[in-house]
């Protein structure tokens, strides 16, 4: 009983497992090919740093919107009618960028990533707690983690799709030998054709991308899923939030949570314009993109591996304070250096949302499902922290720094809480 109790992933659940797996890289394509979009979107569309990342706002805000009715539905039906909603919602968001692009309104295609990521409130408040129970309690967290591995693989084919598909086919990033954009000393009739052009490049991978989610519908609909044992379908939400907001352990995992995502989601945003400062053109730029999701990939394999040897809660705390360290380089370093520190910091982020989810729900039995919600609001990080740190980066200088350098300061702050969350999970554990 023992050895089959530190089996990761059973036999008899392997293919119910990569399905649901194969969701973790949906969601990792529709964030990664979403990132690079708030740069291209302020020199198309000609609006400030501080608007262009309400893309963002609107992105990560589903989370915040979606969460808690997905794990009351989840929680009322099944997690396979969460998935199928999930992916309904993800496939129309997706094909809503068609229209948005016809009309050629910012606000037409914040609605369009709104009602997407009400799809991928769906999936992940299901996708992440069924992970977790297929299986022992024991090899939980690392079967998060393997499953969460298989998410920056769906991220690195977004960023391949936005540096080699999107990116490159912008007018509006056209430069000349001085690297200043063409598009600025264009007239208001070459830039509305150059708009037409743009925005309909950055359409269609999106609309494909919705008939794919589609495909991908009629998979998960005709596909035998296990039901959850011990399932209750009784909704008790208030009695679970009340009893989870006791938990020291839940309750300090969320605000950690939420300011994880901000930091993941502000270095993967802001590395384009930490390259354009020195001169780097967008595509270019992106590749440094996807080489920190590259390095990722790696470390995220890695940490899986050394979880079977190490505390996840140690881990964490030491991966927060490398986030530090090298972060403070990104603030206090100009020029290339400190952008290899950005690329670098995603090292250290790479563990960080699996292990803090899987330590957050930790002991919650049946509030599990509210609490697995609970955690996936916490996404709303990656809405509220982007557009201030446009605002910073609006300001041109701070002090002797470029206020891009200085903008990295709010990523610095959300290691310095993870770290803190880290430790004190470590002591709490210890003392149990």
């Amino acid at each position: 009983m023992s050895d089959i109790k530190k089996v990761v992933v059973e036999k008899k659940i392997i293919l119910p497992f990569i399905l649901i797996t194969s969701l973790f890289a949906l969601w990792g394509f529709a964030n990664d090919i979403t990132n690079p979009m708030v740069a291209a979107f302020k020199t198309v569309m000609e609006i400030s740093n501080a608007k262009a990342a309400m893309i963002q706002f609107a992105f990560y805000g589903g989370y915040g919107t979606m969460a808690i009715p997905a794990a009351l539905i989840i929680k009322r039906y099944s997690y396979k009618l969460g998935i199928i909603i999930g992916l309904a919602l993800y496939a129309v968001g997706a094909l809503l960028f068609f229209p948005a692009a016809q009309y050629e309104i910012f606000g037409f295609f914040l609605i369009s990533l709104y009602i997407l990521t009400f799809g991928l409130a769906f999936l992940e408040t299901t996708a992440n707690p069924y992970i977790l129970s297929m299986g022992s309690p024991e090899t939980a967290t690392r079967r998060l983690n393997l499953a969460q591995s298989f998410n920056p693989m769906g991220s690195i084919l977004g960023m391949f799709v936005a540096s080699q598909v999107i990116l490159p086919a912008l007018i509006s990033d056209k430069r000349d030998a001085a690297g200043n954009l063409l598009f600025d000393t264009m007239s208001v009739a070459e830039k509305a054709a150059v708009r037409t052009h743009d925005l309909a490049a950055i359409r269609d991978p999106y609309v494909m991308l919705g008939f794919f989610v589609l495909a991908m519908l009629v998979v998960i609909v005709i596909s035998k899923m296990p039901k959850r044992s011990s399932a209750d379908h009784e909704i008790h939400a208030m009695d679970s939030f009340r009893r989870l907001m006791k938990n020291p352990n839940y309750r300090e995992g969320v605000i950690a949570q939420v300011f994880y995502v901000g930091a993941q989601i502000m270095c993967w945003t802001f590395i384009i314009q930490y390259a354009d400062n020195l001169g780097i053109a967008k595509a270019e730029a992106q590749r440094y993109n996807i080489v920190a999701m590259a390095i990722f990939i790696s470390s995220r394999f890695i940490s899986t591996f050394l979880m079977k040897y190490l505390n996840s809660k140690l881990m964490l705390t030491l991966f927060a304070i490398g986030g530090l360290i090298t972060t403070t380089g990104v603030i206090l370093i100009q020029g290339m250096p400190g952008l290899y520190l950005l690329v670098a910091t995603s090292a250290f982020m790479s563990l960080m949302f699996p292990t803090i989810y899987g330590i957050a729900l930790e002991g919650v039995g049946d509030d599990a499902t509210i609490g697995a919600a609970g955690l996936v609001m916490a996404i709303v990080g990656g809405a509220l922290m982007p557009p201030l740190q446009g605002l910073i980066i609006d300001q041109g200088t701070i002090g002797f720094l470029p206020a891009v350098n200085f903008s990295f300061i709010l990523p610095w702050i959300c290691f310095v809480v993870i770290a803190i969350y880290g430790y004190r999970a470590l002591k709490m554990h210890s003392s149990w």
